[in-house]
């Protein structure tokens, strides 16, 4: 495993790193107890040391999963995310009650004093430009309850304004070979700003394994089947916001990006992880066997600059006018 630095956090987390989202739902048949408690241990096991997760994966499942296998080590950092318990479009969802009650509930889950990273969760992008949120934020840093905050956005607009704010340690954004705007707007800015970027959506939902053809379907439970068009939260959260048959189409045609790499799947993270100032990759797994998947990511050849000049002109040729909502 290597290690690369968290913005002004200054902590060293593995550039490969995983997201929960998948062990609390959404993502159809959800595995067992027993099974995601060996896939944690499994991920550290391999030198994962940072996991990102939410309140609202699975209702607190996902926080109360790694609280069991990590609680109280200091060798593992843990960020999560709060504003989607509630109502995220009403202002007292960012009063200080309010948040202090979604931090206590996920300490609580995590079995730890103390958050390592708090980020808002993709909230509005008035919330952001009014700001009062961050004094929020910097309260409870006061207080010990969190040691440093971030921000999970859907556009480079609302990355761009919340790393104005000095303590914004981190922003979370959607950044995979499907999703390049980020790369050319928002990443020089952070790098600039000392702003850790956490990458997330990395496959496209999937779309980037190159495993699915147009016909296929998914489970009711699973987002990539109820919010294949934006129905229930952002659009660009499932198949990076392109349609699913599109989707599948774009996919094929960079099937060469495995051409000397182990699978399409790791090249496409290896792509995200050769994008300058990544501090990590966070892909989602369901097992042991997609976490060795996602981490063989590091071992594939980097892009070379050829390489990456035909994705790029893929992208403003083939993919960003199929892009669906702001982003």
């Amino acid at each position: 495993m290597e290690y690369r630095i968290l913005g002004k956090t200054g902590w060293k987390i593995s550039q490969v790193s995983l997201g929960t989202w998948a062990l609390g739902g959404s993502w159809g048949k959800t595995i067992e107890d027993a099974q995601a408690l060996d896939a944690l241990s499994h991920a550290a096991l391999c030198g994962v040391n940072f996991f990102d997760t939410a309140d609202v994966y699975g209702d607190g499942r996902s926080e109360r999963l790694l609280g069991k296998v990590f609680g109280k080590r200091q060798d593992i950092i843990i960020a999560t995310k709060f504003c989607r318990a509630g109502d995220i479009s009403d202002p007292s969802t960012y009063s200080y009650d309010q948040v202090k009650a979604y931090l206590v509930g996920s300490l609580q889950r995590l079995n730890r004093d103390g958050i390592d990273l708090y980020q808002i969760h993709c909230p509005p992008t008035w919330v952001i430009e009014q700001g009062d949120v961050f004094e929020v934020l910097d309260r409870l840093k006061e207080e010990g309850l969190i040691r440093h905050y971030g921000v999970s956005v859907e556009t480079v607009d609302e990355g761009l304004k919340a790393m104005r704010y000095p303590n914004v340690s981190t922003l979370q954004v959607i950044l995979n070979i499907f999703r390049q705007k980020v790369v050319f707007e928002l990443l020089p800015e952070a790098a600039s700003h000392d702003v850790g970027i956490l990458a997330r959506v990395p496959l496209a939902s999937g779309l980037l394994t190159g495993k699915f053809h147009i016909g296929d379907t998914f489970a009711e439970d699973d987002h990539r089947h109820f919010n294949r068009d934006g129905a229930a939260f952002n659009v660009g959260e499932t198949f990076a916001g392109l349609p699913f048959a599109k989707g599948v189409e774009l996919a094929d045609k960079i099937r060469w990006i495995a051409n000397g790499r182990d699978s399409m799947a790791s090249a496409a993270l290896r792509w995200v992880l050769d994008q300058p100032g990544v501090s990590s990759v966070i892909p989602g797994f369901k097992s042991t066997q997609q976490i060795d998947q996602n981490l063989s990511a590091i071992h594939q050849p980097p892009f070379s600059d050829q390489e990456m000049n035909e994705l790029r002109k893929f992208y403003h040729a083939s993919v960003s006018a199929y892009i669906r909502g702001a982003y």
